[in-house]
């Protein structure tokens, strides 16, 4: 497989700097919003400017982020590119300890949108969050700070302006009543909702903590709309409303349980407006006041922002222009997934038509709530958390409890739109009809999104991920350097993934000679990738452990040892103790994670290692580690120790 790069000249049409030939572009976003704007048909929301904008402009109905997190879909904005392709997937791809980790590193073919934008003459400011969960060489911001703004610019020269708003985060959603008043101070008392009035979804439980929670969604978003009233005013009194193209948008859904951090609609649904001034309506052929049902990605950022500058959009580039002139046709589909969410691993892609979704769970012996220690802070899960303790989940919650997860899910959104009711039966559908084609259609275009276009890194196991970032320079180079002859890292791979979740499916039982079979073939495979693949299947093998005890002392990769540890533990647990308590001690900081994710998940098996993992909490170069560490020393001992 050879690198897909090529590179394309950039085209500036109407390029005078004398007067201004080419709109200035003003980005708004905020972070952590599902589409909770009156605009929108949200019942409880108070955003008159932001109605009013999309009364204006344009209100895109499905636009869809690529990743449910911050950092992920933020590199995808900023290059035009699936994090899974530029190895940017985990969240966040550094460890964050008290010494600063590597983060990946962009190839020198791959910019960063605004540096096209300024090599094309325009002001490019970013104020001020970046979170882009990689390195470049290039600075693409003329200025990035608390102070960067387009009335910086110089001889009026074209502007393209990033502001984010913060105080819709989810820390902003639990914090006190202090800090919570200062970020909402702008609120009338008639924009104050009342809890008990409030909208709350079937999959969170219906009690007051839950819905002071949603109360104080509505009113930080009120507060967001009092700030996009800001912006828009001061262009106005700078006499720039009429040549300055607005757009608006969320990072990701809202910072609540089965939002955030999660592929559902409620963590990838967003909202999106756009408002063209007259003066540029008939040259992007677009009216006001229009509401587009087409599908859109927030990787289709970067391109239609150059294409409404009159830019070329480098070929390189994965998203499409959906404004602008000579557009694609509309999206089929959009895709998604999620990985490693701060301290804990999973693996789930997301694929959606206008209709229906299909989710593919990579691993599906993940429960569906892993304890984080960010998420866990959340009331909402507090108070699932008490409710299961009580024995008085309410139907509808009962997710939370789920200690595995379904091979495929899919969703039928017309009739489900909250995706309550999984229509998939193991691997396959039983109905017939239009969900039936859809079904089919749908996986084949997400198999192929995963392999052929989007040539998913996730595959590769985090530490393993880093060393042939270093043997091979970018990770985006990892594809082109595996020639198909070599195995095909990916492809195979993949297979053994199949193979692994099949294990899982109780409707697939009985293949177990020729799935063990297959698997143990991939235990020899030169890929260390396919071989943790393959030690994961065959610790879901009831015959499995004696075959992997080998694999556990000998295979030359710490990875594949450690998932052979863990595949082994209950019948060998002395052996493969030794292999998990070295992990911890490993100089690569996320063969430590590894093996800290490991213990922490046999449970009280991992009693005898508890020394080991008190001088783990002294890890500097990964916070991730200390966080797993101290939650199963929690769980061990009975302590609520609490760590940053």
């Amino acid at each position: 497989m050879r690198l897909w790069i090529a590179f394309t000249s950039i085209l500036i049409s109407g390029l005078t700097f004398g007067e201004q030939s080419r709109p200035n572009i003003l980005w708004l976003s905020t972070e952590d919003i599902s589409p909770h704007l009156g605009c929108y048909g949200d019942p409880d929301a108070i955003t008159p400017n932001l109605d009013a904008l999309a009364a204006r402009g344009i209100r895109y109905s499905r636009a869809f982020t690529v990743a449910p997190v911050c950092a992920p879909n933020r590199s995808s904005i900023i290059t035009g590119m699936y994090p899974q392709t530029i190895g940017t997937h985990h969240m966040r791809s550094g460890g964050e300890g008290v010494e600063r980790s590597i983060k990946p590193k962009l190839p020198p073919e791959i910019k960063p949108f605004p540096e096209y934008m300024r090599e094309a003459g325009y002001y490019c400011t970013n104020n001020s969050k970046k979170d882009y969960n990689f390195e470049s060489d290039y600075i693409f911001w003329n200025e990035s700070s608390k102070n960067a703004h387009w009335k910086n610019r110089p001889d009026d020269a074209p502007f393209f302006a990033v502001f984010n708003y913060g105080d819709t985060h989810e820390g902003s959603i639990r914090s006190n009543p202090k800090q919570f008043a200062e970020k909402t101070k702008r609120l009338t008392e008639e924009q104050r909702r009342d809890p008990a009035k409030l909208t709350i979804p079937a999959y969170h439980p219906d009690t007051p903590v839950v819905r002071e929670q949603w109360k104080n969604i509505h009113e930080l978003v009120t507060g967001l709309d009092y700030w996009v009233a800001d912006h828009l005013k001061a262009l106005e009194e700078a006499g720039l409303a009429e040549n300055t193209i607005i757009v608006f948008w969320s990072d990701h859904g809202t910072g609540l349980p089965r939002h955030k951090r999660w592929v559902y609609d409620s963590g990838v649904h967003v909202p999106l407006i756009v408002y063209v001034p007259e003066k540029w309506q008939k040259v992007y052929d677009v009216k006001p006041g229009t509401v587009v049902d087409d599908l859109v990605s927030s990787i289709d950022l970067a391109p239609s922002t150059l294409n409404l500058a009159g830019l070329e959009v480098p070929k390189h580039m994965q998203g499409q222009a959906f404004l602008g002139t000579n557009l694609p046709e509309p999206r089929t589909y959009v895709f998604g997934g999620r990985d490693r969410m701060d301290e804990r691993y999973d693996m789930i892609r997301y694929i959606r038509s206008d209709r229906y979704k299909m989710i593919f769970n990579y691993m599906p012996f993940k429960p569906y709530v892993q304890y984080t220690n960010t998420a866990q802070k959340s009331p909402v899960h507090q108070e699932y958390q008490r409710l299961i303790d009580a024995g008085e989940l309410p139907k509808g919650s009962e997710w939370v409890t789920r200690k595995t997860k379904p091979v495929i899910e899919f969703y039928d959104l017309e009739t489900d739109p909250l995706e309550l009711t999984n229509l998939a039966k193991g691997g396959d559908f039983e109905g017939g009809g239009d969900q039936k084609v859809s079904f089919r259609d749908m996986k084949y275009a997400g198999v192929h999104w995963i392999w052929e276009e989007s040539r998913d890194l996730a595959f590769i196991p985090e530490a393993e991920l880093n060393r042939l970032e270093k043997e091979h320079g970018y990770r985006y180079a990892i594809p082109g350097a595996h020639a198909p002859e070599d195995l095909n890292l990916f492809s195979l791979s993949m297979t053994v993934a199949i193979m692994e979740q099949a294990q899982f499916d109780q409707d697939l039982k009985g293949n177990e000679d020729d799935a063990m079979a297959k698997l143990e073939a991939a235990l020899a495979a030169e890929s260390t990738t396919i071989r943790y693949w393959a030690a994961l299947g065959l610790g879901r093998i009831d015959d499995g452990a004696d075959r992997l005890a080998r694999v556990m002392e000998e295979d030359e990769s710490v990875v594949v040892r450690l998932a052979a540890a863990q595949s082994v533990v209950v019948v060998h647990q002395t052996e493969a103790l030794r292999v998990l308590e070295s992990g911890l001690r490993d100089p690569d900081e996320w063969v430590r994670l590894q093996a800290a994710t490991a213990l922490d998940e046999i449970g009280e098996l991992a009693r005898p290692v508890i020394p080991a993992m008190k001088k783990a909490l002294n890890d500097k170069h990964n916070k991730y580690v200390v966080r797993v560490v101290n939650r199963a020393l929690n769980v061990l001992e009975g302590t609520n120790n609490q760590v940053r």
